[in-house]
């Protein structure tokens, strides 16, 4: 059951992708899941939202051990994650929270 709970995550993703896309037609977000922790043996599934022009990214790691919280990153697709992450509880994984955290990050300028 935890190893689903990724795509219901994104579900959720992809409907604050969509309200971004309306609200700014310069943000084009992308989504990704990848299972490759999964595969390597690491209970967990990672999910970016990324922006291919800035390319900032946001990182959610989800691990089967802690089925209700989700670790956050805020970093770049050109540089590798850091060691520093947010807990999220699944809670606060909303449409609302997500596009705040997309306009907060991305249209911010890159640091």
């Amino acid at each position: 059951m935890n190893e689903d709970k990724i795509y219901q995550l994104a579900d959720i993703a992809a409907a604050a992708q969509t309200q971004i896309k309306q609200e700014f037609s310069n943000l084009d977000p992308v989504i990704n899941i990848s299972r490759a922790m999964r595969k390597s043996g690491y209970p967990a599934d990672t999910m970016t939202i990324e922006c291919l022009t800035s390319k900032k990214r946001i990182l959610f790691i989800y691990h089967d051990d802690q089925p209700q919280q989700l670790k956050l990153q805020y970093g770049y697709s050109d540089q590798d994650p850091g060691e520093d992450y947010v807990d999220v509880s699944l809670e606060e994984f909303t449409q609302d929270n997500i596009v705040n955290w997309i306009k907060t990050y991305f249209l911010k300028d890159r640091d």
